[in-house]
């Protein structure tokens, strides 16, 4: 009976868990000691992919799906009528060291619905977490949803024992969140933000002293968007991605496409669910933002508010901004060479590198790994062909959309497949 319904809370509580998509663990590099469990040291968990390929998994699952708000996306939210369930700190601490042992995990991401009291929930999230480490000698990756309005105290202790900490900031904006939300404020969230923020600061520069200084997060902190529920462009979006870059050192922003789950005139209509597509192209903007150099008012501004289908963000740019080129592959800084369609920050070390030794051409480009299918139409180098054409953005365009493929495609062109 007892294990009957374990299982029963499992399927709830894992189910409910879905929606958080936060739960990368890239910077971890928490070691085995003393004959314990686990080793996160440079993995990545939750079924994300680590740099040499591999796929790893973790136990995600929600403390419980009890909730005291009623915010309008949520599918715990109060007045939800669902099934609920919560398990107990013991059950979550079993669960977990049961499945490593079977070789089924390789660490734990633990989230809960509000009940009680942000510090009420909180404190059994660290419970949870600190009895691992502590009574198990569980050395595995663990992330901890940060409640939000937890006390200052409860997130010192939370980043001992977790290797990252997120807040989901849910709604991108302020009014976004007055709207779908009322009974939370903005400052719910930044407030445990801002501490984790200032604990990781000050572990990092008492560590350069004292080396035997506690770990305090070493994964950093992550958030989490709700993009299409509140009606936000996609520029409002970004600006708000990079407010929480710049501001608390978020390791990470996701972008989770809101799921119409309920009829409520504040929300979008059942069946109206966000294209993956849309996520795809604000992942690839946060890309070139965080390591190409783009600023989001490069990418995105009044004019054009919301990213194309049809073209990734840096093409995008790049044809609306054909001043800038053709580009001498030969002589051009780094800068300027990362901000070309179809080359990435390998290729442009390689050629960096390669043209030390001489001129390249495209027959070296291709074997560097440019994309030359988009590349060739913003370059020049020591080859002829593409120097001399006079093609407009438009035309240009069309050819690349011509000879290229992409999963997305059929999702927003119904004529292409015409022909």
């Amino acid at each position: 009976m007892m294990f009957d319904r374990i299982k029963e809370k499992l399927n709830i509580l894992a189910d409910a868990a879905k929606y958080d998509v936060s739960c990368s663990s890239s910077g971890s590099n928490r070691k085995n000691t003393k004959n314990g469990l686990g080793n996160s040291d440079g993995m990545g968990i939750c079924h994300s992919y680590t740099e040499d390929g591999r796929c790893v998994s973790l136990l995600k699952i929600l403390l419980t799906n009890h909730c005291i708000f009623d915010c309008a996306y949520c599918v715990t939210r109060r007045s939800n009528d669902i099934k609920r369930a919560a398990f107990k700190v013991q059950e979550v601490v079993d669960l977990t060291i049961n499945f490593y042992r079977r070789n089924y995990i390789e660490g734990l991401f633990l989230s809960s619905g509000i009940f009680k009291s942000p510090d009420f929930t909180m404190e059994r999230l660290i419970r949870v977490a600190k009895k691992l480490r502590l009574e198990e000698n569980f050395n595995g990756y663990i992330h901890l949803k940060s409640i939000p309005g937890a006390s200052d105290e409860l997130m010192r202790e939370a980043g001992l024992y977790a290797d990252r900490l997120s807040v989901n900031i849910e709604i991108p904006t302020i009014s976004g969140l007055k709207k779908l939300a009322p009974e939370k404020e903005h400052s719910d969230f930044t407030k445990p933000m801002t501490k984790v923020k200032n604990e990781i600061i000050l572990y990092k520069s008492e560590k350069k002293l004292i080396k035997s200084t506690p770990k305090y997060a070493p994964a950093g902190q992550s958030t989490q968007m709700i993009v299409g529920a509140s009606g936000e462009s996609d520029r409002e979006i970004m600006l708000s991605a990079n407010h929480y870059y710049k501001n608390y050192n978020m390791k990470r922003v996701y972008y989770s496409g809101y799921v119409p789950i309920s009829m409520d005139p504040r929300l979008p209509s059942l069946g109206a669910q966000v294209p993956m597509l849309r996520e795809n192209r604000l992942y690839q903007t946060d890309w070139l933002m965080r390591f190409y150099g783009f600023n989001v008012n490069e990418l995105l501004n009044t004019q054009f508010p919301n990213l194309d289908v049809e073209v990734d963000p840096k093409l995008s740019w790049a044809l609306r901004n054909m001043d800038q080129f053709p580009l001498d592959i030969n002589r051009a800084g780094k800068e300027m060479l990362l901000r070309v369609p179809g080359i990435g920050l390998k290729s442009v070390s390689k050629i960096i590198k390669a043209r030390r030794f001489r001129k390249l051409n495209f027959q070296h480009l291709k074997s560097i790994g440019v994309a030359l299918n988009r590349a060739r139409y913003f370059i020049i180098c020591d080859s002829r062909g593409w120097e001399t054409r006079d093609l407009t953005s438009a035309k240009i365009k069309s050819l690349i959309l011509r000879n290229s493929e992409g999963k997305f495609r059929k999702d927003y062109s119904s004529q292409l497949s015409l022909f």
